[in-house]
Formats: C-alpha cells, structure tokens, sequence
C-alpha cells in the first residue's frame, strides 16, 4: 500500500477584509456620532420600520433617477430636507423619500453641499 505524505500549502492565508474599517476611520465615525446625538436614531428599530414603510410606499424606485431597485441595501430613506438634528424632521414620513445608493451618495450629497 503506497503511504500519501502532505503536501504543503502554496496558497498563504489571507486575512478578511470584509466588514473591517481603518482604526483611525473607525475612530472618527464614533466621534461624530457622540457629538451628533440623532445620529443614534438611524440604529432604532423605529427607524427600520419607517424606513421599509417609505420604501413600500414609494414602490422601491429612486426618487431622483427613477430607477427600480430590487435590492434594499442599495437604496436609502433619505430626507427631502436636511433635519439637522430636529427630531419632529427626522421622523416626518412626508420629508423622507426613497433614492437608489448612487443617486444619494452623488448628485444629492452635492446639491446639499451646494446650499450649506
């Protein structure tokens, strides 16, 4: 009977990446989020339920580019106007609308810089 002997890997081992961010990243997010006290509000399962409520509501298309988008982590529940901090702005149904991830990220994060 012929013994099989181990081979050894050619292949190193790399570490995940997915889902990690930068310590100097990570440690900036915490800091606007303590300094910003509504950022919190976006963790609440009140938010969840009104976010996947305006999602239905405006059928899963953007509001910008009108693009039909099946998968719901490429689109955002974003505010019409910015709410900077108002709570009653926050959570007003009518001042928050459905964009796809590209729209929101770009043309609308432009147009808010525009006004600031």
């Amino acid at each position: 009977m012929v013994k099989i002997s181990t081979i050894k890997p050619v292949i190193k081992i790399i570490a995940p990446r997915i889902g990690r961010m930068p310590a100097g990243e990570a440690a900036r997010h915490r800091e606007r989020d303590e300094a910003l006290h509504w950022r919190k509000w976006y963790k609440t399962s009140r938010w969840q339920k009104l976010r996947w409520s305006i999602l239905v509501r405006d059928g899963f298309t953007c509001g910008m580019c009108g693009r039909l988008e099946g998968q719901t982590s490429q689109l955002v529940a974003d505010h019409k106007t910015p709410h900077r901090g108002n709570e009653a702005m926050f959570w007003d149904a009518d001042n928050i609308w459905c964009v796809c991830k590209g729209c929101h990220d770009g043309a609308k994060q432009r147009m808010e810089r525009r006004k600031l």
